[in-house]
């Protein structure tokens, strides 16, 4: 069977290239996870429009269900020897509302779709791939919460973390008038966390739900956390997530800090990844993104080999890297909790 597969448009021809090659990646990560055998996915053009095209025998409803949801696409087909398509059923949406991630807009805000990317090639690269469920989802410096908002509409339970108050009140207003908007189901609690070194790390959490019933049996949970990343072992419960994503500050207009002084993007790798491994069930993954003029990939990878983290370096995973914009040329790591 021949699957064909419409990439959605963006305006800025450079970056739609980039956005090809990550589709491809994507899809190849969805697909190894689930043991599809096919020959390698490629862009073509029909009626001049790209789209992502691959053979395999038809896929069973749960592996469809996995591909289907690509960050990058916007129709799935299957494409007759006639050269006709016939609209395939996508994996539908969850119930939250999808334009969640996309409508708060603010400087240094992550892509959403490449966010979906991550989740996606994260979670491929997971033991819990295949899982059933909703996952739970960490982002350690979490800013005004794109990753947390993305991670809620794929069903998923998220925990974000950030030193910066201000950015954790607009995420949470931001969230209070799109849950009134939609008119989604939900309660809020608050309090604070009791610091080893002293102190105490305010948080709020979110209870979600689509309905009354499943308010009260299984709501989907959004926590959000007031502190410094490098203390996330006295944050977050021990092996409490299945993924940490994160997209690291690409040192152009944002810089990182620590002890109030500007820290080096390396050494603020060193000071999250220990977090994150004591966050991550075993045979949970992170992915970090990074900017390629500011952060080798080789010191990002030694940072988690060191922390104890199998660095995924096989093919899909091991190229990542595209144009962003002039000062960014973006790539991500993603490692193994083994």
């Amino acid at each position: 069977m021949r699957y064909a597969m419409l990439l959605k448009p963006h305006p800025n021809v450079r970056y739609r290239q980039s956005l090809q090659k990550l589709a491809l990646i994507e899809l190849e990560c969805i697909l190894d996870a689930w043991n599809v055998a096919c020959e390698r996915p490629r862009v073509e053009y029909l009626a001049n429009e790209p789209f992502i095209v691959f053979d395999a025998q038809e896929l069973e409803a749960a592996a469809w269900e996995a591909v289907s949801g690509h960050s990058a696409i916007c129709l799935a087909a299957r494409l007759r020897e006639d050269g006709t398509l016939q609209p395939l059923r996508r994996n539908p949406p969850g119930w939250m509302p999808e334009d969640l991630p996309h409508v708060l807009k603010y400087k240094g805000k992550t892509n959403a779709d490449f966010t979906y990317l991550m989740l996606h090639c994260a979670r491929s690269a997971s033991a819990f791939a295949r899982e059933p469920g909703s996952l739970s989802v960490l982002d350690p410096m979490c800013g005004k919460g794109t990753t947390l908002m993305c991670a809620l509409c794929e069903n998923y339970n998220a925990i974000g973390v950030d030193m910066d108050a201000k950015a954790l009140r607009e995420a949470e207003d931001y969230l209070a008038r799109s849950l009134k908007l939609h008119r989604v189901k939900h309660r809020r609690t608050s309090g604070a966390l009791t610091l080893p070194w002293g102190g105490s790390a305010r948080w709020s959490e979110y209870a979600l739900a689509p309905d009354a019933q499943t308010m009260r049996a299984s709501p989907l949970s959004l926590r959000l956390i007031h502190g410094d990343a490098g203390g996330l072992a006295a944050l977050v419960r021990p092996q409490s997530c299945h993924l940490a994503i994160c997209d690291l500050p690409y040192g152009v207009q944002h810089a990182p800090r620590e002890g109030g002084t500007v820290s080096s993007l390396s050494r603020l790798v060193e000071r999250v990844l220990p977090g994150c491994v004591h966050a991550l069930k075993k045979g949970g993954a992170v992915a970090f993104a990074f900017n390629l003029n500011t952060l080798r990939r080789s010191e990002v990878s030694a940072q988690m080999e060191r922390a104890g983290l199998e660095v995924m370096s096989h093919p899909p995973y091991d190229d990542f890297s595209h144009w962003v914009e002039q000062a960014v040329d973006r790539d991500v790591v993603i490692a193994r909790k083994v």
